[in-house]
C-alpha cells in the first residue's frame, strides 16, 4: 500500500524589523529587564533575554549607560505631557480642580509596577535617573504649583519658590507617590479610590499652604480667602 509522503513543515519565515523598530523593541524589553533585575544585570544577559548577539546590542547602543538613558527617555520622558503644565498654570480654572486633575492623570502615568521598580533600582545603583527626573518635577510641576498657590493667596510671584515653599509642594508630591509605593510595590492594604486619596491630599497641602504664606507675612484677607476655599472644596 502506497502512502503519500508528508508534507515538509512550513519554515515560518521570522518578519525582519526595521532599524527602529528593534530599536524600539531592545528598549522596551531592556525596561522589562531592569525593571525585573535591577541595572546589575550586564549586556550578556541582557542580550540572551532580548535572544540577539551581544555584538549586535552593541550596534544600536555603544554602552550600558546609553542603553539605560534611552530607558530612562522612553519610560520617564515620553508620557510627561506638554500640556500638564498648561492645566497647571490655567488661571482661569479653580486651582484646585487644575491640581486635582493633573493628579489624577499624572499618577495615571506613574504608578505601574514597571515604573516604580526601575525607579527605586536607579536611586540604590546611585544612576543618574532620579536626579534627572527630580529636576523635570521641581522645574515642571513644583515650581508651578508653588506660583500658582502664590498668585491664589494675593502674593507676587518669584522667579524661583524659595527652599521651604519647595520643601512644601515636595510634601504633597511624595504623599501621593508613596501611595502608589505602598499600592503597587509593597501591595499593601490602601484605599482604593485614588481620586478621593488625591482630594485629601490637596486640602491638606492648599490649607497649610495658605497658613504658610499668613506666617510669612502674605495679605491675611488674601490667606483667609484661600483658607476657606480649600475648606469647602
Amino acid at each position: 500500500m502506497s502512502t503519500k509522503a508528508l508534507p515538509k513543515r512550513a519554515r515560518v519565515k521570522q518578519k525582519r524589523l526595521s532599524p527602529d523598530d528593534r530599536r524600539r523593541e531592545f528598549v522596551a524589553k531592556a525596561t522589562e529587564f531592569f525593571s525585573e533585575e535591577g541595572f546589575d544585570g550586564g549586556t550578556r544577559d541582557l542580550a540572551r533575554r532580548l535572544g540577539v548577539t551581544q555584538p549586535l546590542l552593541y550596534r544600536y547602543f555603544p554602552s550600558k549607560d546609553d542603553l539605560i538613558k534611552e530607558v530612562y527617555r522612553t519610560v520617564y520622558l515620553e508620557p510627561f505631557d506638554p500640556g500638564w503644565e498648561k492645566l497647571l498654570t490655567d488661571r482661569s480654572r479653580p486651582i484646585r480642580d487644575r491640581l486635582q486633575e493633573f493628579y489624577n492623570a499624572y499618577t495615571d502615568v506613574i504608578f505601574t509596577r514597571k515604573w516604580l521598580r526601575i525607579y527605586f533600582y536607579a536611586g540604590l545603583k546611585g544612576l543618574d535617573i532620579n536626579r534627572w527626573y527630580i529636576g523635570v518635577v521641581e522645574d515642571k510641576i513644583l515650581s508651578r504649583i508653588v506660583n500658582e498657590c502664590r498668585h491664589e493667596a494675593g502674593l507676587p510671584e518669584q522667579s524661583k519658590p524659595s527652599s521651604s515653599e519647595l520643601e512644601m509642594a515636595w510634601v504633597l508630591q511624595s504623599g501621593i507617590f508613596y501611595y502608589g509605593v505602598r499600592k503597587y510595590i509593597f501591595e499593601s492594604p490602601v484605599l482604593e479610590d485614588k481620586s478621593q486619596v488625591i482630594s485629601g491630599a490637596l486640602d491638606a497641602f492648599l490649607t497649610g499652604f495658605a497658613r504658610f504664606f499668613a506666617s510669612a507675612g502674605g495679605s491675611r484677607c488674601a490667606t483667609e480667602k484661600t483658607v476657606g476655599r480649600a475648606a469647602l472644596a
